[in-house]
């Protein structure tokens, strides 16, 4: 879209325009493969010399149209669906590191992710070190290796709701020569733009807010354009095109590049693809280009294009549902902080929060609808009040329309001891309370009963 359309617009149009006589919604190509009449035209769509489809493994027009769409909202250049949100949070970094490598995280984030940070990818010879999000700065710098490949963050942890400090971390990971990723799921772009702030590569969890009614699984990976791999810099953000969204078509490579070769996988000939080197022959989508090229073809993780189909619904009306989560959760937050029955809460909407003044900072218009909180008593208490909600559905899901409740040391992080659960930020009272966007006072109402039977 050439005109610098608001969120909310690009919410509804982006991604895909209608031609004359065309479907006015994304029209769902559930095909796994395209034909052509001519042999050499084929031959050049496999050695990525020309744009096109040939089979959806790799691209598809209905998913290549949501991930324009998403990439258009979080202001990157590129972006590629995944089948779910641990699949972009894998490919993401998998993307840029190989067998003994490392990357430094926030040790505040989602079970899945922890895990598969701290012991899958260890299978494969990739290291983490976890830090907590209020090291300092020289804290930081220590867990800094001559390995290390990569910074990852939640711009808002789940199930914690800690409020990750995107601007200090991207300066510590560019004066390392390493991109920062954030995972955005819980804010999404309509409340936060990290590549506004110094990230340079966006993960989503497609299944929670952008999709918003619990009906498809998925995920997505956004690049800014904006790390220079050749030299491991962080150039100044440009103006993402719409056009410019294609996985498989990108700008000429940066002249003279020079510099040690911290990112072989992008910066030196692939013998797996005769010898293309990523960020040479696609620029600023050599990124992008590589992890469809490479990881996509050889690991699948593709979302079917219905599942894009039912992403894009949610997405046309994200901007409205997120300003309704967060108007309920900030009366739900209120109401929780001054119940005699409740311990503590975690949101950065409420004055006293710790995380008040970083929200106020990258969150302004509102952070999410999670609450992270505990009650007086045990483990079993809350337990109690859980099973005695009515109208509150217990579920493993967050971010819905939908109020949802989960108590993660019992069921998403049941896996990690008490020990790894402080450590990742998760207190074992932890309830995690995604309010939805019915009418608040029904779900006060709700809580309230269940309070009384405690």
């Amino acid at each position: 879209m050439d005109k610098k359309f608001r969120q909310g617009t690009l919410c509804v149009q982006a991604g895909y325009k209608a031609k004359n006589g065309e479907p006015i919604e994304l029209p769902i190509i559930q095909s796994t493969t395209f034909k052509y009449d001519d042999s050499d035209e084929m031959a050049k769509l496999f050695d990525l010399e020309k744009e096109g489809y040939f089979y959806t493994r790799l691209q598809n027009p209905t998913n290549d149209a949501v991930a324009a769409k998403i990439a258009t909202l979080e202001g990157g250049v590129g972006a590629v669906l995944t089948s779910s949100g641990q699949a972009a949070n894998f490919y993401a970094i998998f993307n840029i590191c190989q067998a003994g490598d490392h990357f430094i995280t926030s040790n505040e984030i989602y079970g899945g992710t922890y895990n598969l940070f701290g012991v899958t990818l260890k299978k494969l010879g990739i290291d983490c070190t976890f830090i907590s999000q209020e090291a300092s700065d020289e804290e930081i710098q220590a867990a800094f290796r001559p390995n290390t490949k990569a910074v990852f963050g939640e711009t808002i942890s789940n199930p914690g709701c800690a409020v990750f400090d995107i601007e200090r971390f991207a300066r510590i990971a560019h004066k390392n020569g390493v991109p920062l990723i954030v995972d955005n799921t819980f804010a999404t772009p309509v409340n936060c733009r990290p590549f506004e702030w110094g990230a340079d590569i966006v993960t989503h969890s497609t299944t929670k807010y952008m999709d918003g009614m619990a009906t498809q699984v998925g995920g997505c990976v956004v690049d800014s354009g904006n790390f220079d791999w050749m030299t491991c810099t962080h150039q100044p953000p440009l103006q993402a095109s719409e056009g410019a969204t294609n996985a498989l078509h990108g700008n000429e490579a940066p002249s003279g590049a020079v510099g040690e070769v911290k990112f072989p996988g992008l910066c030196t000939p692939d013998e797996s693809y005769h010898g293309l080197t990523y960020v040479k022959a696609f620029g600023k989508m050599g990124f992008t280009t590589k992890l469809v090229a490479q990881l996509m073809r050889d690991l699948g993780s593709i979302p079917a294009p219905q599942n894009s189909f039912l992403l894009n619904l949610g997405l046309q009306t994200l901007h409205l549902r997120m300003a309704q989560h967060c108007r309920n959760a900030q009366r739900v937050a209120e109401f929780l902080h001054d119940n005699e029955k409740v311990a503590w809460v975690h949101y950065c909407g409420l004055p006293d929060d710790a995380y008040h003044a970083l929200g106020q900072k990258y969150l302004p218009n509102g952070s999410c609808g999670v609450i992270a909180f505990g009650l007086k008593g045990t483990r079993e208490t809350a337990i109690k009040w859980m099973d005695s909600l009515e109208m509150i559905n217990i579920v493993t899901h967050v971010a819905d329309a939908r109020t949802c409740v989960l108590h993660p040391a019992s069921h998403t992080h049941r896996q990690l001891s008490d020990e790894q659960l402080r450590e990742a930020g998760v207190a074992p009272d932890l309830i995690r309370l995604s309010v939805g966007i019915e009418d608040v006072e029904d779900i006060l109402d709700d809580i309230r009963q269940a309070l009384a039977k405690i």
